[in-house]
């Protein structure tokens, strides 16, 4: 068996479905991107058995072919040829032949058998999406998903299809983030929870170009120009995340993103690495942020011009988690939403864009006597 191809698009072709390949597995079978040939169109896929990946290309080869060739060689000897053409041989003593204009490379390939069939989504429900805004949505809610194994549907991201717009919710316990992409629709009510790990892959291959969605009770796929990207979803019901929203949260903060990010970035250097806490003291026209690391006995304060609509209020929240929820917002003006110091609180850009709304909520922390 023999065929022809360029090595910088084979490269671009093995990056695409690379991040399918686990950095660790008990499986061998795994650390394979299966190839195959079909009527001139080589088919290469990867899978970790919770997401999978395939993209195509049409090659110069005269029969059809089915085998399974380890990955990390693969891509690293492509990578290392420059700009050349490569021409691939089949041998009898189950190696591939590699050669350019200036070398030959074997590499051992086993039968394709072996590898896991990768799923078959059925196609009858789809919807297009933006790239643009799904990319959006995944950057702003990824960081709020929890590492807790004891809540395993909190591990991933809810996609909560709607007639009003398709929502995204993380939530970590501590933070939550709601983002609703108001531009497409849905006539029933439907929830699917994708993994961590198959949002960050996500997030990296979406570009600003439409894609299909294909939903299904199992899995979720994602068919974007030359790729589809397929991942399993978490079989566990969402907490009702919507009980945990205030909606009584009267006192209106409002002020500069970038100011107020800039100082609770500072405040992370005096926070105390067990406790990291920031006070907010807050007043009709200026907003005082303070930290302190007692055991160093170091503590900063500023001052932040504002308007604020309530009674004076102190309350207290985790540094780091401020931080994340500030680099997760756009440049502009933030609103917060508070009741009280023990009650959880709402941040949202003043100025709402268009088809999208975005929501994230911070618990409060005991502040320290």
């Amino acid at each position: 068996m023999n065929f022809k191809i360029n090595s910088k698009q084979l490269e671009k072709l093995l990056a695409k479905v690379y991040p399918a390949i686990p950095a660790r597995t008990t499986m061998s079978i795994l650390e394979n991107f299966l190839f195959e040939i079909e009527d001139g169109n080589l088919t290469v896929s990867a899978t970790d058995l919770e997401i999978a990946l395939r993209t195509s290309l049409n090659v110069d080869a005269q029969e059809n072919l089915s085998m399974v060739i380890p990955a990390k060689l693969l891509f690293d000897v492509v990578k290392s040829l420059g700009d050349t053409m490569i021409s691939f041989t089949t041998e009898s003593n189950q190696k591939m032949k590699l050669t350019t204009e200036n070398g030959q490379y074997a590499i051992g390939f086993a039968s394709a058998e072996e590898f896991p069939k990768l799923p078959v989504i059925q196609k009858e429900k789809s919807v297009t999406l933006n790239g643009k805004t799904l990319k959006k949505a995944i950057d702003k809610t990824s960081f709020a998903i929890s590492k807790e194994a004891m809540r395993p549907a909190m591990m991933g991201a809810l996609l909560e299809c709607t007639e009003t717009g398709l929502t995204f919710v993380t939530t970590d316990g501590h933070r939550l983030v709601k983002f609703i992409d108001q531009s497409v629709t849905f006539a029933n009510h439907e929830n699917y929870i994708l993994p961590e790990r198959a949002v960050g892959v996500l997030g990296k291959l979406v570009t600003e170009n439409s894609l299909t969605l294909y939903l299904s009770d199992t899995h979720l796929s994602f068919v974007m120009d030359d790729v589809e990207f397929s991942s399993r979803l978490i079989a566990q019901k969402y907490p009702d995340y919507t009980s945990v929203i205030p909606i009584e949260n009267e006192n209106i903060l409002k002020l500069s993103r970038t100011e107020l990010h800039s100082a609770i970035k500072r405040m992370l250097l005096f926070s105390t690495s067990n406790y990291q806490q920031v006070k907010f003291s807050i007043s009709t026209a200026s907003l005082e942020v303070s930290s302190e690391d007692i055991d160093k006995g170091s503590s900063a304060k500023e001052t932040i011009a504002c308007t604020y609509s309530g009674e004076p209020m102190d309350i207290g929240f985790n540094t780091a988690y401020a931080n994340d929820i500030l680099t997760h917002l756009d440049d502009g003006d933030i609103q917060f939403k508070l009741h009280s110091p023990t009650k959880a609180c709402v941040i949202e850009p003043v100025e709402k864009k268009e088809h999208e709304e975005l929501l994230m909520l911070l618990m409060p922390v005991r502040l320290n006597s």
